[in-house]
């Protein structure tokens, strides 16, 4: 029931962010305007609040923590008619900042300029299911993981018994969030692939038949796709990588080490287990210690 439930209402969000695909040049201008004095906000807050370097403090001082994401079920998403944002991610987040005594306020971003954000101060993290690449462990302070995870190919389920190998994926033409470890997995696989700006498109691209397949995480595909959700005629088959999700956090930052406390704390007291079995991710989670 949980997973119809939430297929449908992810499904629905969708069609609204197809809506505003169509936006206007003053529609973007003033979206533009909006990142950019929210860059200069956090700048002067970092040049205004502790000079002891402590990324902490400094969150503390501007009393808000920013948390960069993309609309990823069940890690960040919105239910239909609301502006809350809500999923695993969300709500560990904010489990967070209430600890830390700030506000947390969420900031949908280009998954491609994830660095880029962090380290312009426009956000504060990355917590949206983000897995722990080369790339970026060597670009953020990371936490320790906290979810396992996989990217796995979604294919038409009349077609599943065709793509049960990577090698009878060579012909497809593949949709892929650009900037994600789906992309990485097409590339390191030779796959022909267009890139998308989120996972959720490129499930409408397979559906729609514009796209042969796309690769998603393996806990968006069980929320999303199969029976009991709106894309019921949609499968994942292949797995082409094992992973695991952390939180990305500046180069140096001293946040990275306060998360992997929280996370601590928050799994020994059942926090964390509770949020996981409210969005089914339950059975990704990883122990800490």
């Amino acid at each position: 029931m949980k997973k119809r439930i939430i297929g449908s209402v992810l499904a629905a969000s969708m069609v609204l962010a197809m809506a505003g695909c169509g936006s206007t040049a003053s529609e973007s201008t003033a979206s533009a305007a909006a990142s950019s004095s929210q860059a200069v906000t956090a700048a002067s807050a970092g040049t205004s609040g502790s000079s002891s370097g402590s990324d902490v403090d400094y969150i503390k001082n501007k009393g808000s923590l920013i948390v960069g994401i993309t609309d990823f079920a069940p890690m960040d998403y919105k239910e239909d008619g609301s502006d809350e944002w809500i999923g695993f991610d969300a709500d560990l987040a904010r489990a967070v900042g209430k600890d830390l005594g700030v506000d947390v306020q969420f900031v949908e971003i280009d998954w491609d300029n994830k660095i880029l954000e962090l380290d312009n101060k426009s956000i504060d993290v990355v917590w949206n299911g983000m897995t722990l690449t080369d790339e970026v462990t060597k670009s953020m302070a990371c936490t320790n993981a906290y979810l396992n995870n996989a990217q796995v190919v979604v294919v038409p389920a009349d077609k599943a018994d065709q793509y049960q190998t990577v090698d009878s994926l060579k012909d497809l033409s593949f949709a892929v969030e650009a900037g994600s470890a789906g992309e990485e997995a097409a590339k390191e696989n030779n796959l022909n692939y267009t890139s998308m700006t989120s996972q959720a498109d490129t499930l409408m691209e397979v559906s729609a038949g514009t796209s042969d397949a796309s690769i998603i995480d393996l806990l968006m595909a069980g929320a999303m796709i199969g029976e009991g959700t709106s894309y019921d005629k949609l499968t994942h088959t292949v797995e082409l990588t094992t992973e695991e999700y952390g939180v990305g956090c500046r180069k140096g930052s001293d946040l990275a080490d306060y998360i992997n406390d929280e996370f601590v704390k928050l799994y020994q007291d059942g926090t964390m287990k509770t949020i996981a079995e409210k969005y089914g991710v339950q059975d990704a989670l990883v122990e800490q210690k």
